[in-house]
Protein backbone atom coordinates (compact mmCIF):
# COMPACT_ATOMS: atom_id res chain seq x y z
CA UNK A 1 0.00 0.00 0.00
CA UNK A 2 1.56 3.28 -1.18
CA UNK A 3 -0.44 6.14 0.36
CA UNK A 4 1.33 8.72 -1.79
CA UNK A 5 0.72 6.85 -5.05
CA UNK A 6 -2.90 6.28 -3.96
CA UNK A 7 -3.45 10.00 -3.52
CA UNK A 8 -1.64 10.88 -6.73
CA UNK A 9 -4.31 8.80 -8.41
CA UNK A 10 -7.11 10.39 -6.40
CA UNK A 11 -5.86 13.91 -7.13
CA UNK A 12 -5.63 13.10 -10.85
CA UNK A 13 -9.20 11.75 -10.77
CA UNK A 14 -10.35 14.87 -8.94
CA UNK A 15 -8.75 17.11 -11.58
CA UNK A 16 -10.43 15.16 -14.37
CA UNK A 17 -13.78 15.34 -12.60
CA UNK A 18 -13.50 19.07 -11.94
CA UNK A 19 -11.95 19.96 -15.31
CA UNK A 20 -13.06 17.46 -17.99
CA UNK A 21 -10.66 18.97 -20.55
CA UNK A 22 -7.84 17.26 -18.62
CA UNK A 23 -9.31 13.78 -19.10
CA UNK A 24 -7.04 12.90 -22.02
CA UNK A 25 -3.94 14.78 -20.85
CA UNK A 26 -2.12 12.01 -19.00
CA UNK A 27 1.29 13.52 -19.80
CA UNK A 28 0.39 16.72 -17.94
CA UNK A 29 -1.19 14.84 -15.03
CA UNK A 30 1.96 12.73 -14.70
CA UNK A 31 3.68 15.89 -13.44
CA UNK A 32 1.35 16.05 -10.45
CA UNK A 33 3.22 14.97 -7.32
CA UNK A 34 1.96 14.01 -3.88
CA UNK A 35 4.66 14.06 -1.21
CA UNK A 36 5.18 14.79 2.47
CA UNK A 37 5.02 18.53 3.24
CA UNK A 38 8.30 20.15 4.17
CA UNK A 39 6.89 20.97 7.61
CA UNK A 40 5.06 17.99 9.16
CA UNK A 41 2.87 20.47 11.06
CA UNK A 42 1.20 21.31 7.75
CA UNK A 43 -0.31 17.85 7.38
CA UNK A 44 0.33 14.39 6.01
CA UNK A 45 0.44 15.00 2.25
CA UNK A 46 1.09 17.92 -0.06
CA UNK A 47 0.47 18.29 -3.78
CA UNK A 48 1.50 20.72 -6.52
CA UNK A 49 -1.54 19.80 -8.64
CA UNK A 50 -3.03 23.29 -8.92
CA UNK A 51 0.25 24.84 -10.13
CA UNK A 52 0.84 22.09 -12.68
CA UNK A 53 -2.47 22.51 -14.49
CA UNK A 54 -3.12 26.24 -13.95
CA UNK A 55 -1.40 27.55 -17.07
CA UNK A 56 -2.84 24.93 -19.50
CA UNK A 57 -6.30 25.63 -18.07
CA UNK A 58 -5.80 29.39 -18.12
CA UNK A 59 -6.86 29.68 -14.48
CA UNK A 60 -5.44 30.96 -11.21
CA UNK A 61 -3.84 28.10 -9.19
CA UNK A 62 -5.82 28.98 -6.06
CA UNK A 63 -9.07 28.75 -8.06
CA UNK A 64 -8.11 25.21 -9.06
CA UNK A 65 -7.06 24.43 -5.51
CA UNK A 66 -10.44 25.59 -4.23
CA UNK A 67 -12.19 23.19 -6.62
CA UNK A 68 -10.04 20.35 -5.33
CA UNK A 69 -10.84 21.26 -1.72
CA UNK A 70 -14.54 20.95 -2.52
CA UNK A 71 -13.97 17.59 -4.17
CA UNK A 72 -12.07 16.11 -1.23
CA UNK A 73 -14.60 17.25 1.37
CA UNK A 74 -16.45 14.02 0.60
CA UNK A 75 -13.37 11.76 0.77
CA UNK A 76 -13.92 9.44 3.74
CA UNK A 77 -10.18 9.18 4.39
CA UNK A 78 -9.48 12.92 4.51
CA UNK A 79 -9.77 14.74 7.83
CA UNK A 80 -9.04 18.11 6.25
CA UNK A 81 -7.46 19.83 3.25
CA UNK A 82 -6.08 23.36 3.14
CA UNK A 83 -4.71 25.71 0.49
CA UNK A 84 -1.21 27.03 1.17
CA UNK A 85 0.86 29.66 -0.57
CA UNK A 86 0.22 30.10 -4.30
CA UNK A 87 -1.93 26.99 -4.52
CA UNK A 88 -0.38 24.02 -2.76
CA UNK A 89 -2.83 21.63 -1.13
CA UNK A 90 -2.05 20.10 2.25
CA UNK A 91 -4.02 17.03 3.32
CA UNK A 92 -4.61 15.68 6.80
CA UNK A 93 -5.59 12.04 6.68
CA UNK A 94 -7.64 10.17 9.23
CA UNK A 95 -5.58 7.87 11.48
CA UNK A 96 -7.28 4.80 9.98
CA UNK A 97 -5.43 5.41 6.72
CA UNK A 98 -2.10 5.02 8.48
CA UNK A 99 -3.32 2.13 10.61
CA UNK A 100 -4.28 0.38 7.36
CA UNK A 101 -0.64 0.75 6.32
CA UNK A 102 0.34 -1.44 9.27
CA UNK A 103 -2.14 -4.07 8.13
CA UNK A 104 -0.75 -3.91 4.59
CA UNK A 105 2.80 -4.43 5.88
CA UNK A 106 1.71 -7.55 7.73
CA UNK A 107 -0.13 -8.86 4.67
CA UNK A 108 2.67 -8.16 2.17
CA UNK A 109 5.69 -8.98 4.34
CA UNK A 110 8.86 -9.08 2.24
CA UNK A 111 6.90 -7.68 -0.72
CA UNK A 112 5.96 -4.46 1.07
CA UNK A 113 7.66 -1.75 -1.00
CA UNK A 114 7.92 -3.82 -4.16
CA UNK A 115 6.35 -2.30 -7.25
CA UNK A 116 6.05 -2.72 -10.99
CA UNK A 117 7.10 0.77 -12.03
CA UNK A 118 9.69 -0.82 -14.32
CA UNK A 119 7.03 -2.82 -16.19
CA UNK A 120 9.61 -5.44 -17.12
CA UNK A 121 11.83 -2.98 -19.00
CA UNK A 122 15.25 -4.44 -19.76
CA UNK A 123 18.05 -2.57 -18.01
CA UNK A 124 21.77 -3.24 -18.34
CA UNK A 125 23.78 -2.17 -15.29
CA UNK A 126 27.51 -2.32 -16.00
CA UNK A 127 29.61 -1.85 -12.89
CA UNK A 128 33.07 -2.55 -11.50
CA UNK A 129 34.71 -3.29 -14.91
CA UNK A 130 38.13 -2.93 -13.31
CA UNK A 131 41.24 -3.68 -15.35
CA UNK A 132 42.01 -7.39 -14.83
CA UNK A 133 45.50 -6.69 -13.55
CA UNK A 134 45.18 -7.47 -9.85
CA UNK A 135 42.89 -7.71 -6.85
CA UNK A 136 40.03 -5.27 -6.33
CA UNK A 137 41.04 -2.14 -4.45
CA UNK A 138 38.85 0.13 -2.34
CA UNK A 139 38.23 2.50 -5.26
CA UNK A 140 36.60 -0.37 -7.17
CA UNK A 141 34.70 -1.40 -4.05
CA UNK A 142 32.51 1.69 -3.94
CA UNK A 143 31.41 1.25 -7.56
CA UNK A 144 30.83 -2.44 -6.95
CA UNK A 145 28.56 -1.85 -3.96
CA UNK A 146 26.72 1.04 -5.61
CA UNK A 147 26.13 -0.89 -8.84
CA UNK A 148 25.00 -4.01 -7.04
CA UNK A 149 22.59 -2.15 -4.76
CA UNK A 150 21.21 -0.20 -7.71
CA UNK A 151 20.65 -3.41 -9.67
CA UNK A 152 18.81 -4.93 -6.71
CA UNK A 153 16.71 -1.78 -6.31
CA UNK A 154 15.71 -1.80 -9.97
CA UNK A 155 14.83 -5.50 -9.88
CA UNK A 156 12.74 -4.86 -6.73
CA UNK A 157 10.73 -2.24 -8.62
CA UNK A 158 9.89 -4.33 -11.65
CA UNK A 159 12.80 -3.86 -14.06
CA UNK A 160 14.39 -6.79 -15.89
CA UNK A 161 17.99 -6.23 -14.80
CA UNK A 162 21.22 -7.67 -16.20
CA UNK A 163 24.37 -7.19 -14.15
CA UNK A 164 27.39 -6.86 -16.44
CA UNK A 165 31.16 -6.61 -16.07
CA UNK A 166 33.27 -5.29 -18.97
CA UNK A 167 36.67 -6.97 -18.99
CA UNK A 168 39.32 -4.54 -20.25
CA UNK A 169 41.46 -7.30 -21.70
CA UNK A 170 42.58 -5.73 -24.98
CA UNK A 171 44.82 -2.86 -23.89
CA UNK A 172 48.54 -2.47 -23.27
CA UNK A 173 47.98 -2.98 -19.53
CA UNK A 174 47.29 -6.66 -20.21
CA UNK A 175 50.64 -7.05 -21.97
CA UNK A 176 52.27 -5.43 -18.94
CA UNK A 177 50.42 -7.90 -16.72
CA UNK A 178 51.76 -10.81 -18.78
CA UNK A 179 55.33 -9.50 -18.61
CA UNK A 180 54.97 -9.06 -14.85
CA UNK A 181 53.69 -12.64 -14.53
CA UNK A 182 56.59 -13.88 -16.67
CA UNK A 183 59.00 -12.33 -14.18
CA UNK A 184 57.25 -14.28 -11.40
CA UNK A 185 57.54 -17.39 -13.56
CA UNK A 186 61.29 -16.90 -13.75
CA UNK A 187 61.34 -16.28 -10.00
CA UNK A 188 59.49 -19.54 -9.43
CA UNK A 189 62.24 -21.26 -11.41
CA UNK A 190 64.84 -19.94 -8.95
CA UNK A 191 65.96 -16.66 -10.52
CA UNK A 192 66.37 -13.49 -8.53
CA UNK A 193 64.27 -10.85 -10.24
CA UNK A 194 63.81 -7.12 -10.12
CA UNK A 195 60.43 -5.68 -11.04
CA UNK A 196 60.87 -2.62 -13.27
CA UNK A 197 58.89 0.59 -12.80
CA UNK A 198 55.56 0.39 -14.55
CA UNK A 199 55.15 -3.36 -13.96
CA UNK A 200 52.75 -4.90 -11.44
CA UNK A 201 54.71 -5.61 -8.22
CA UNK A 202 52.01 -7.22 -6.08
CA UNK A 203 52.53 -10.60 -4.43
CA UNK A 204 49.31 -11.87 -6.04
CA UNK A 205 51.32 -12.71 -9.21
CA UNK A 206 53.60 -15.12 -7.35
CA UNK A 207 50.95 -17.86 -7.57
CA UNK A 208 50.56 -17.17 -11.31
CA UNK A 209 54.28 -17.70 -11.82
CA UNK A 210 54.14 -20.95 -9.90
CA UNK A 211 51.14 -22.13 -11.95
CA UNK A 212 53.05 -21.39 -15.16
CA UNK A 213 55.95 -23.54 -13.95
CA UNK A 214 53.54 -26.35 -13.10
CA UNK A 215 52.14 -26.32 -16.65
CA UNK A 216 55.11 -25.36 -18.80
CA UNK A 217 58.15 -26.32 -16.72
CA UNK A 218 61.08 -24.24 -17.96
CA UNK A 219 60.06 -24.43 -21.64
CA UNK A 220 58.99 -20.77 -21.81
CA UNK A 221 62.56 -19.69 -21.14
CA UNK A 222 63.65 -20.92 -24.57
CA UNK A 223 60.99 -18.86 -26.36
CA UNK A 224 61.16 -15.26 -27.49
CA UNK A 225 58.54 -12.85 -26.18
CA UNK A 226 56.30 -13.15 -29.22
CA UNK A 227 55.95 -16.87 -28.49
CA UNK A 228 55.53 -16.86 -24.68
CA UNK A 229 53.44 -13.70 -24.38
CA UNK A 230 50.08 -15.18 -25.60
CA UNK A 231 49.99 -18.21 -23.26
CA UNK A 232 51.26 -16.20 -20.29
CA UNK A 233 48.69 -13.50 -20.99
CA UNK A 234 45.91 -16.09 -21.16
CA UNK A 235 46.92 -17.66 -17.86
CA UNK A 236 47.44 -14.33 -16.10
CA UNK A 237 44.08 -12.97 -17.28
CA UNK A 238 42.24 -16.10 -16.19
CA UNK A 239 43.93 -15.97 -12.79
CA UNK A 240 43.16 -12.28 -12.33
CA UNK A 241 39.49 -12.73 -13.23
CA UNK A 242 39.22 -15.57 -10.72
CA UNK A 243 40.85 -13.30 -8.15
CA UNK A 244 38.44 -10.47 -8.95
CA UNK A 245 35.40 -12.76 -8.81
CA UNK A 246 36.59 -14.11 -5.46
CA UNK A 247 37.01 -10.55 -4.15
CA UNK A 248 33.53 -9.59 -5.34
CA UNK A 249 32.12 -12.74 -3.76
CA UNK A 250 33.35 -11.43 -0.41
CA UNK A 251 30.77 -8.66 -0.86
CA UNK A 252 28.13 -11.10 -2.14
CA UNK A 253 28.38 -9.58 -5.61
CA UNK A 254 27.94 -11.70 -8.70
CA UNK A 255 27.55 -10.64 -12.33
CA UNK A 256 25.46 -12.47 -14.91
CA UNK A 257 27.55 -11.32 -17.88
CA UNK A 258 31.31 -10.91 -18.25
CA UNK A 259 31.92 -9.17 -21.56
CA UNK A 260 35.42 -9.42 -23.02
CA UNK A 261 36.76 -6.33 -24.80
CA UNK A 262 38.88 -8.66 -26.95
CA UNK A 263 35.74 -9.87 -28.70
CA UNK A 264 35.21 -6.37 -30.10
CA UNK A 265 38.51 -6.42 -32.00
CA UNK A 266 39.81 -8.27 -35.02
CA UNK A 267 38.37 -8.92 -38.48
CA UNK A 268 34.59 -9.10 -38.38
CA UNK A 269 34.53 -7.87 -34.79
CA UNK A 270 32.08 -5.36 -33.34
CA UNK A 271 34.39 -2.38 -33.81
CA UNK A 272 34.88 -3.09 -37.49
CA UNK A 273 31.18 -3.71 -38.02
CA UNK A 274 30.19 -0.63 -36.02
CA UNK A 275 32.57 1.60 -37.94
CA UNK A 276 31.15 0.30 -41.23
CA UNK A 277 27.61 0.97 -39.97
CA UNK A 278 28.53 4.49 -38.82
CA UNK A 279 29.98 5.22 -42.26
CA UNK A 280 26.85 3.89 -43.91
CA UNK A 281 24.73 6.17 -41.71
CA UNK A 282 26.92 9.19 -42.43
CA UNK A 283 27.99 9.48 -38.81
CA UNK A 284 31.76 9.52 -39.43
CA UNK A 285 33.93 11.66 -41.68
CA UNK A 286 37.56 12.38 -42.40
CA UNK A 287 38.64 15.68 -40.91
CA UNK A 288 40.84 17.62 -38.51
CA UNK A 289 40.28 18.64 -34.91
CA UNK A 290 41.30 21.85 -33.19
CA UNK A 291 43.98 21.30 -30.51
CA UNK A 292 42.47 20.91 -27.05
CA UNK A 293 42.86 23.66 -24.49
CA UNK A 294 46.21 23.61 -22.77
CA UNK A 295 48.03 21.96 -25.69
CA UNK A 296 50.69 23.78 -27.65
CA UNK A 297 50.95 23.21 -31.43
CA UNK A 298 54.08 21.10 -30.84
CA UNK A 299 52.08 18.73 -28.64
CA UNK A 300 49.28 18.38 -31.15
CA UNK A 301 49.25 15.96 -34.05
CA UNK A 302 47.52 17.93 -36.77
CA UNK A 303 46.33 15.31 -39.21
CA UNK A 304 43.27 14.21 -41.06
CA UNK A 305 41.61 11.36 -39.23
CA UNK A 306 38.40 9.38 -38.91
CA UNK A 307 36.00 11.29 -36.66
CA UNK A 308 32.62 10.41 -35.15
CA UNK A 309 30.03 13.18 -35.33
CA UNK A 310 29.62 13.23 -31.55
CA UNK A 311 28.74 16.93 -31.49
CA UNK A 312 25.57 16.15 -33.48
CA UNK A 313 24.40 14.15 -30.46
CA UNK A 314 25.21 16.57 -27.66
CA UNK A 315 28.96 16.06 -27.13
CA UNK A 316 31.35 19.00 -26.98
CA UNK A 317 33.51 17.92 -29.92
CA UNK A 318 33.69 15.23 -32.55
CA UNK A 319 35.77 12.23 -31.47
CA UNK A 320 38.58 10.33 -33.24
CA UNK A 321 38.07 6.61 -33.83
CA UNK A 322 41.38 5.55 -35.42
CA UNK A 323 44.88 6.28 -34.11
CA UNK A 324 47.78 7.36 -36.32
CA UNK A 325 49.16 3.79 -36.23
CA UNK A 326 45.88 2.44 -37.62
CA UNK A 327 44.63 0.91 -34.37
CA UNK A 328 41.28 1.87 -32.88
CA UNK A 329 40.86 4.42 -30.11
CA UNK A 330 39.34 3.48 -26.77
CA UNK A 331 36.26 5.44 -27.76
CA UNK A 332 35.81 3.32 -30.88
CA UNK A 333 35.61 0.28 -28.60
CA UNK A 334 33.16 2.16 -26.33
CA UNK A 335 30.84 2.88 -29.26
CA UNK A 336 30.96 -0.72 -30.44
CA UNK A 337 30.37 -2.07 -26.95
CA UNK A 338 27.34 0.13 -26.33
CA UNK A 339 25.95 -0.71 -29.77
CA UNK A 340 26.34 -4.37 -28.80
CA UNK A 341 24.19 -3.71 -25.71
CA UNK A 342 21.53 -2.00 -27.80
CA UNK A 343 21.50 -4.88 -30.27
CA UNK A 344 20.99 -7.23 -27.32
CA UNK A 345 17.71 -5.44 -26.62
CA UNK A 346 18.68 -2.95 -23.92
CA UNK A 347 17.23 0.53 -24.31
CA UNK A 348 18.09 1.58 -20.76
CA UNK A 349 21.79 1.44 -19.92
CA UNK A 350 23.57 2.40 -16.72
CA UNK A 351 27.36 2.71 -16.64
CA UNK A 352 29.01 2.95 -13.22
CA UNK A 353 32.46 4.51 -13.60
CA UNK A 354 35.22 5.77 -11.36
CA UNK A 355 35.94 9.43 -10.71
CA UNK A 356 38.88 9.31 -13.14
CA UNK A 357 36.38 8.94 -16.02
CA UNK A 358 34.47 12.11 -15.12
CA UNK A 359 34.71 13.56 -18.64
CA UNK A 360 33.25 10.50 -20.37
CA UNK A 361 29.53 11.04 -19.83
CA UNK A 362 28.78 13.30 -22.81
CA UNK A 363 30.65 11.15 -25.33
CA UNK A 364 29.06 7.90 -24.14
CA UNK A 365 25.61 9.49 -24.18
CA UNK A 366 26.27 10.76 -27.69
CA UNK A 367 27.36 7.28 -28.80
CA UNK A 368 24.22 5.62 -27.40
CA UNK A 369 21.93 8.18 -29.05
CA UNK A 370 23.67 7.60 -32.36
CA UNK A 371 23.75 3.80 -32.38
CA UNK A 372 20.14 3.48 -31.17
CA UNK A 373 18.58 6.17 -33.32
CA UNK A 374 17.65 7.98 -30.11
CA UNK A 375 15.64 5.02 -28.77
CA UNK A 376 18.10 4.12 -26.00
CA UNK A 377 19.52 6.19 -23.16
CA UNK A 378 22.48 5.76 -20.86
CA UNK A 379 22.87 7.10 -17.34
CA UNK A 380 26.57 7.45 -16.57
CA UNK A 381 27.16 7.37 -12.82
CA UNK A 382 30.48 8.30 -11.27
CA UNK A 383 31.67 7.06 -7.90
CA UNK A 384 33.94 9.51 -6.13
CA UNK A 385 37.05 8.53 -4.24
CA UNK A 386 37.05 6.82 -0.86
CA UNK A 387 39.51 8.09 1.74
CA UNK A 388 40.41 5.33 4.19
CA UNK A 389 41.15 6.48 7.72
CA UNK A 390 41.92 4.96 11.07
CA UNK A 391 41.12 7.31 13.96
CA UNK A 392 41.31 10.15 11.47
CA UNK A 393 44.70 9.15 10.05
CA UNK A 394 45.23 7.79 6.49
CA UNK A 395 45.49 4.00 6.32
CA UNK A 396 48.76 2.48 5.16
CA UNK A 397 48.91 0.65 1.86
CA UNK A 398 48.60 -3.09 1.36
CA UNK A 399 51.60 -5.29 0.59
CA UNK A 400 49.39 -7.76 -1.23
CA UNK A 401 48.49 -5.35 -4.02
CA UNK A 402 51.78 -3.52 -4.11
CA UNK A 403 50.41 -0.02 -3.62
CA UNK A 404 46.69 -0.08 -2.79
CA UNK A 405 44.29 -1.07 -0.04
CA UNK A 406 42.32 -4.00 -1.39
CA UNK A 407 38.65 -4.86 -1.14
CA UNK A 408 39.65 -7.96 0.80
CA UNK A 409 41.59 -5.82 3.32
CA UNK A 410 38.49 -3.77 4.07
CA UNK A 411 36.01 -6.67 4.24
CA UNK A 412 38.33 -8.82 6.34
CA UNK A 413 38.66 -6.05 8.92
CA UNK A 414 35.12 -4.65 9.23
CA UNK A 415 32.89 -7.24 7.53
CA UNK A 416 30.49 -7.26 4.61
CA UNK A 417 27.66 -5.38 6.32
CA UNK A 418 29.71 -2.40 7.44
CA UNK A 419 31.50 -2.16 4.10
CA UNK A 420 28.31 -2.19 2.05
CA UNK A 421 26.22 0.08 4.28
CA UNK A 422 28.92 2.71 4.83
CA UNK A 423 29.73 2.92 1.12
CA UNK A 424 26.02 3.47 0.46
CA UNK A 425 25.55 6.05 3.20
CA UNK A 426 26.66 8.86 0.90
CA UNK A 427 25.67 9.87 -2.60
CA UNK A 428 27.82 8.04 -5.13
CA UNK A 429 29.13 11.34 -6.55
CA UNK A 430 30.22 12.72 -3.15
CA UNK A 431 33.67 12.05 -1.63
CA UNK A 432 33.56 9.59 1.25
CA UNK A 433 35.67 9.17 4.37
CA UNK A 434 35.68 5.57 5.58
CA UNK A 435 37.07 5.40 9.12
CA UNK A 436 37.80 1.86 10.30
CA UNK A 437 37.50 2.91 13.94
CA UNK A 438 34.08 4.53 13.43
CA UNK A 439 32.50 1.55 11.68
CA UNK A 440 33.47 -0.67 14.61
CA UNK A 441 31.86 1.60 17.20
CA UNK A 442 28.53 0.61 18.73
CA UNK A 443 27.13 4.14 18.77
CA UNK A 444 24.61 6.30 16.94
CA UNK A 445 27.52 7.76 14.97
CA UNK A 446 28.00 4.38 13.29
CA UNK A 447 25.03 4.17 10.86
CA UNK A 448 25.21 0.46 10.14
CA UNK A 449 25.28 -0.44 13.83
CA UNK A 450 22.46 2.00 14.57
CA UNK A 451 20.16 0.48 11.92
CA UNK A 452 21.03 -3.14 12.67
CA UNK A 453 20.61 -2.46 16.38
CA UNK A 454 17.10 -1.15 15.72
CA UNK A 455 16.27 -4.40 13.93
CA UNK A 456 17.75 -6.47 16.76
CA UNK A 457 15.90 -4.35 19.32
CA UNK A 458 12.54 -5.28 17.74
CA UNK A 459 13.30 -8.90 18.64
CA UNK A 460 14.38 -7.82 22.11
CA UNK A 461 11.00 -6.15 22.63
CA UNK A 462 9.22 -9.43 21.86
CA UNK A 463 11.54 -11.34 24.20
CA UNK A 464 10.67 -8.84 26.91
CA UNK A 465 6.96 -9.33 26.20
CA UNK A 466 7.30 -13.09 26.50
CA UNK A 467 9.14 -12.64 29.80
CA UNK A 468 6.89 -10.01 31.37
CA UNK A 469 3.52 -11.11 29.94
CA UNK A 470 3.88 -14.86 29.32
CA UNK A 471 0.12 -15.30 28.91
CA UNK A 472 -0.16 -12.69 26.15
CA UNK A 473 -0.63 -14.20 22.69
CA UNK A 474 1.84 -12.41 20.39
CA UNK A 475 1.49 -14.75 17.43
CA UNK A 476 1.05 -13.22 13.92
CA UNK A 477 -2.66 -13.99 14.13
CA UNK A 478 -2.99 -12.16 17.43
CA UNK A 479 -1.03 -9.17 16.12
CA UNK A 480 -3.33 -9.07 13.09
CA UNK A 481 -6.32 -8.75 15.44
CA UNK A 482 -4.74 -5.97 17.51
CA UNK A 483 -6.74 -2.75 17.93
CA UNK A 484 -4.49 -0.42 15.94
CA UNK A 485 -6.77 2.49 16.77
CA UNK A 486 -5.06 2.58 20.17
CA UNK A 487 -1.92 3.88 18.44
CA UNK A 488 -2.69 7.58 18.70
CA UNK A 489 0.42 8.94 20.41
CA UNK A 490 2.28 11.51 18.33
CA UNK A 491 5.56 9.58 18.46
CA UNK A 492 3.81 6.35 17.50
CA UNK A 493 2.16 8.04 14.53
CA UNK A 494 5.49 9.49 13.43
CA UNK A 495 6.79 5.92 13.12
CA UNK A 496 3.62 4.80 11.34
CA UNK A 497 3.90 7.62 8.80
CA UNK A 498 7.54 6.73 8.20
CA UNK A 499 6.52 3.14 7.55
CA UNK A 500 3.86 4.40 5.15
CA UNK A 501 6.44 6.36 3.16
CA UNK A 502 8.59 3.26 2.49
CA UNK A 503 7.05 2.35 -0.90
CA UNK A 504 7.43 5.95 -2.09
CA UNK A 505 11.06 6.02 -0.94
CA UNK A 506 11.82 2.84 -2.85
CA UNK A 507 10.18 4.02 -6.07
CA UNK A 508 11.86 7.42 -5.88
CA UNK A 509 15.28 5.86 -5.24
CA UNK A 510 14.84 3.51 -8.19
CA UNK A 511 13.76 6.28 -10.58
CA UNK A 512 16.66 8.50 -9.48
CA UNK A 513 19.21 5.64 -9.49
CA UNK A 514 20.13 6.60 -5.92
CA UNK A 515 20.33 3.64 -3.52
CA UNK A 516 21.78 5.90 -0.83
CA UNK A 517 18.20 7.11 -0.27
CA UNK A 518 17.38 3.67 1.12
CA UNK A 519 20.25 3.87 3.61
CA UNK A 520 19.16 7.37 4.69
CA UNK A 521 15.56 6.22 5.15
CA UNK A 522 16.58 3.22 7.25
CA UNK A 523 18.64 5.46 9.51
CA UNK A 524 15.68 7.82 9.92
CA UNK A 525 13.32 4.96 10.76
CA UNK A 526 15.83 3.49 13.21
CA UNK A 527 16.23 6.90 14.88
CA UNK A 528 12.45 7.29 15.33
CA UNK A 529 12.19 3.78 16.77
CA UNK A 530 15.12 4.22 19.15
CA UNK A 531 13.73 7.60 20.26
CA UNK A 532 10.34 6.13 21.16
CA UNK A 533 12.01 3.24 22.99
CA UNK A 534 14.08 5.78 24.94
CA UNK A 535 10.98 7.74 25.98
CA UNK A 536 9.53 4.53 27.35
CA UNK A 537 12.46 4.30 29.75
CA UNK A 538 11.49 7.69 31.19
CA UNK A 539 7.71 7.30 30.97
CA UNK A 540 6.23 3.83 31.66
CA UNK A 541 3.05 4.77 29.78
CA UNK A 542 5.08 4.90 26.55
CA UNK A 543 6.69 1.48 26.91
CA UNK A 544 6.09 -1.07 24.20
CA UNK A 545 5.33 -3.69 26.86
CA UNK A 546 2.92 -2.59 29.60
CA UNK A 547 1.59 -5.48 31.69
CA UNK A 548 -1.28 -3.32 32.97
CA UNK A 549 -2.66 -2.76 29.46
CA UNK A 550 -2.55 -5.93 27.29
CA UNK A 551 -4.56 -4.40 24.44
CA UNK A 552 -2.24 -1.40 24.05
CA UNK A 553 0.76 -3.71 24.39
CA UNK A 554 -0.53 -5.88 21.57
CA UNK A 555 -1.10 -2.84 19.34
CA UNK A 556 2.41 -1.56 20.04
CA UNK A 557 3.89 -4.98 19.41
CA UNK A 558 2.13 -4.95 16.02
CA UNK A 559 3.87 -1.62 15.36
CA UNK A 560 7.23 -3.05 16.44
CA UNK A 561 6.70 -6.04 14.16
CA UNK A 562 6.06 -3.74 11.19
CA UNK A 563 9.20 -1.75 11.97
CA UNK A 564 11.10 -5.04 11.97
CA UNK A 565 9.62 -5.96 8.59
CA UNK A 566 10.50 -2.69 6.88
CA UNK A 567 14.01 -2.60 8.34
CA UNK A 568 14.49 -6.16 7.11
CA UNK A 569 13.21 -5.29 3.64
CA UNK A 570 15.47 -2.26 3.39
CA UNK A 571 18.61 -3.97 4.63
CA UNK A 572 18.02 -6.83 2.19
CA UNK A 573 17.84 -4.30 -0.68
CA UNK A 574 21.26 -2.98 0.33
CA UNK A 575 22.71 -6.47 0.70
CA UNK A 576 23.15 -6.04 4.45
CA UNK A 577 22.09 -8.63 7.04
CA UNK A 578 19.28 -8.03 9.53
CA UNK A 579 20.47 -9.64 12.80
CA UNK A 580 18.13 -10.69 15.60
CA UNK A 581 20.83 -10.01 18.18
CA UNK A 582 24.03 -7.99 18.28
CA UNK A 583 26.95 -9.10 20.41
Amino acid sequence: MDVFALYEGRVADALKASFPQLAENDELLARVVVEPPRDPAHGDLSTNAAMVVAKPLGKNPREIAAALVSHFETDADVAGVEIAGPGFLNFRLKPTVWHNVLTAIADLGDAYGRSDIGRGEKVNVEYVSANPTGPMHVGHTRGAVYGDALASLLAYTGFDVTREYYINDAGSQVDTLARSAYLRYREALGETIEIPAGYYPGDYLVAVGQALVAEFGNSLLAMDEAAWLPPVKQHALAAMMELIKADLKKLNIEHEVFFSEKTLHGPGGDIENTLAWLRQEGLVYEGRLEPPKGKTPEDWEDREQTLFRASDFGDDVDRPLVKSDGSYTYFAADIAYHRNKVLRGFNTLIDVLGADHAGYASRIQAAVKAVSGGKASVDVRFCQLVKLLRDGEPVKMSKRSGDLVTLADVVDEVGVDATRFMLLFRRNDAPLDFDFALVKEQTKDNPVFYVQYAHARTYSVFRNANRDMPDLDVSPGALARANLGLLDNGDEMEIVRLLGSWPRQVSAAARAHEPHRIAFYLYELAAAFHAFWGKGKENPALRFVNDSDPKLTLARLALVDRVRQVLSNGLALLGVSAPQELS
